[in-house]
């Protein structure tokens, strides 16, 4: 099923209602999923390298269980937007806050153990390792065993890979790549790649995954077959997602609220069919054809 079949779907099932919202305060979105309260806020940060200014006072926030887009050219800070929420980058100014938490800087380590999992815009996989292998790296932050008892594989650790390998193998099966399982990464094409890295982090089982171009370098068939694994994970995990992405039909179609940035400033933020009207936006990306 396309993405947009599976909307359309959803949307028979129960139309749209923006702004309406249930006895416990939570909206449905456009699409019809139930969108709960702010866990990522984002506030006024700025973000310079030298005298380049990568980030200019941009707040926006992102809430559980939607799919957040961040739309914009090239060069127009997308993905050290990302970096800043998942710790490589620390702002100059501004505030983040997560799940109550205020600071102006997130650590990568802290993040990984709050749940924050993420893509690559260039793969980021070992190539010379297996699909296995490879998504096993998702599960160390959950790994408790000490590393004599791991490399004798001996009592404790034996059990505790044991059950990391039956999450790995749940994470294989439900992105439908059993069948390369035991191939090196470095031997599979650019789509089964990326469907790797996915599974990677994945398996670390976020609440928040941040997706950077997922899509990129992928012809039609495995741009549709991504979408439908980023549907599934959000509807069945509950997974909340934020993710960079080029491709507007697909953003368009899977995204609850969109944030444009253009050298290094937001234009828009809103919804879908508020970013597609938004004059500015329209002038800087999207272009007067669409």
């Amino acid at each position: 099923m396309s993405p947009t079949m599976k909307r359309h779907l959803t949307e028979e099932v129960l139309p749209p209602a923006t702004a309406s919202h249930d006895e416990q305060g939570t909206t449905l979105s456009e699409s019809g999923r139930k969108i709960g309260g702010v866990i990522l806020d984002l506030q006024n940060i700025s973000l310079s390298f030298g005298g380049v200014k990568a980030l200019t006072d941009i707040s926006f926030n992102v809430r559980k269980h939607e799919i957040r887009a961040i739309i914009g050219p090239n060069g127009a800070g997308k993905s050290s937007m990302i970096n800043v929420i998942n710790g490589v980058y620390h702002p100059q100014k501004g505030n983040i806050v997560f799940h109550g938490e205020q600071r102006q800087s997130m650590q990568p380590s802290k993040v990984a153990r709050q749940g924050i999992a993420r893509t690559f815009q260039n793969i980021a996989l070992f190539k010379g390792m297996t699909v296995l292998d490879n998504i096993m790296t998702g599960r160390n932050t959950k790994m408790r065993s000490g590393l004599l008892a791991n490399a004798l594989w001996w009592g404790k650790a034996r059990n505790e890979e044991m059950e990391h390998r039956k999450k790995v193998e749940e994470v294989i099966d439900f992105l439908e790549i059993q069948h390369i399982r035991k191939t090196p990464v470095g031997r599979l094409p650019y789509g089964l790649q990326k469907r790797v890295e996915l599974a990677r982090a994945l398996a670390a089982e976020p609440n928040m995954l941040l997706l950077d171009e997922p899509m990129a370098g992928m012809n039609v068939e495995e741009k549709q077959d991504m979408c439908r694994f980023i549907l599934d994970v959000n509807d069945q995990f509950g997974t909340t997602i934020v993710l960079i992405e080029h491709d507007m039909g697909v953003v368009m179609d899977i995204s609850d609220r969109v944030v444009v940035l253009d050298y290094g400033k937001k234009i828009g933020d809103g919804t879908p069919d508020e970013v597609m009207s938004n004059p500015e936006v329209i002038k800087a990306y999207l272009g007067t054809s669409h």
